[in-house]
């Protein structure tokens, strides 16, 4: 498990392109056959991923935890971006299919990753944070029946905004979040922009009282999203290509502008659970 510290915004004023990569850009993610943790002391979120070929992983707590299980002190959240698969928690298995999710609650101990193909794998994209009650573990889906560990997605959890004029025409599909999955304090979605639409989070909003992670996904070869952060009049930015995932502290700005339209799945944990809960940046206020 690869470890990063916080950073100060009076710092990260001070950063060139290499450093910036190194704070807060996640690559190399999705490698077969592996599991992928990076713990951020930022709100002690861990992002990583899972990618079973030839073979079934299973997630354990590692050294840096101190801990006899993952869960025992956490609770994960799970979006599949890949081919069907399954996960095991605690003896019962979960059928987890392309853009399908999962929560699963502190307290289990046995969590693995298998995919129904090796010849089209699923990749599991992972967000945890410490958890100090157990919630159910539950599969999440986009459409179907729910049962008492299925939950769909509710259609006012499917939000449609901006527009292509304003080149940000996109679907939020939020995943956890309290009245659907209970949780902690993780908070889970999926953002998909529509064709000819390449800005996200724009305009812009800081949250103090949350950080996040974003996956960028859906991104040809000869394309890339520049991710805008930074303090609202400090602006920086990092170059994203497929699959990477980019740390964004409570202090930050957190936008991005493709060069052409992508996917990418949003993870957020901290002091409160309140979506709406931002402090926007007026167009004419960034720097």
């Amino acid at each position: 498990m690869e470890l990063r510290t916080a950073s100060s915004p009076k710092d990260a004023r001070y950063y060139d392109t290499r450093r910036l990569r190194e704070e807060y850009l996640i690559d190399d993610l999705f490698r077969p056959d592996e599991i992928k943790l990076v713990y951020s002391h930022i709100d002690r979120i861990i992002t990583g991923s899972a990618v079973p070929v030839k073979q079934t992983l299973t997630l354990t707590a590692g050294e840096e935890l101190r801990a006899k299980h993952f869960c025992d002190r956490r609770e994960l959240g799970v979006i599949n971006i890949g081919g069907k698969g399954t996960v095991r928690v605690d003896g019962k298995d979960y059928p987890v299919g392309p853009k399908e999710g999962m929560y699963i609650g502190m307290g289990t101990e046995e969590i693995s990753f298998a995919s129904d193909d090796p010849a089209s794998p699923a990749k599991y994209y992972l967000n945890s944070a410490p958890a100090h009650k157990t919630y159910p573990t539950v599969l999440i889906k986009r459409e179907g029946t729910p049962s008492d560990d299925v939950v769909i997605i509710k259609d006012e959890n499917k939000k449609e905004l901006g527009s292509l004029e304003e080149a940000n025409h996109r679907v939020i599909n939020k995943y956890i979040l309290p009245g659907q999955v209970e949780t902690c304090q993780l908070e889970m979605g999926m953002t998909e922009l529509k064709p000819g639409s390449v800005w996200n989070t724009m305009p812009c909003h800081t949250h103090d009282r949350r950080m996040e992670v974003y996956l960028y996904f859906g991104i040809p070869e000869d394309a890339f999203v520049m991710h805008f952060m930074g303090e609202p009049t400090e602006t920086r930015h990092i170059v994203m290509r497929n699959e990477q995932a980019v740390i964004s502290p409570s202090w930050s700005i957190h936008s991005g502008c493709g060069t052409q339209a992508y996917t990418f799945i949003w993870g957020m944990v901290g002091e409160n659970q309140d979506f709406d809960d931002m402090d926007d940046v007026a167009m004419k206020d960034l720097m």
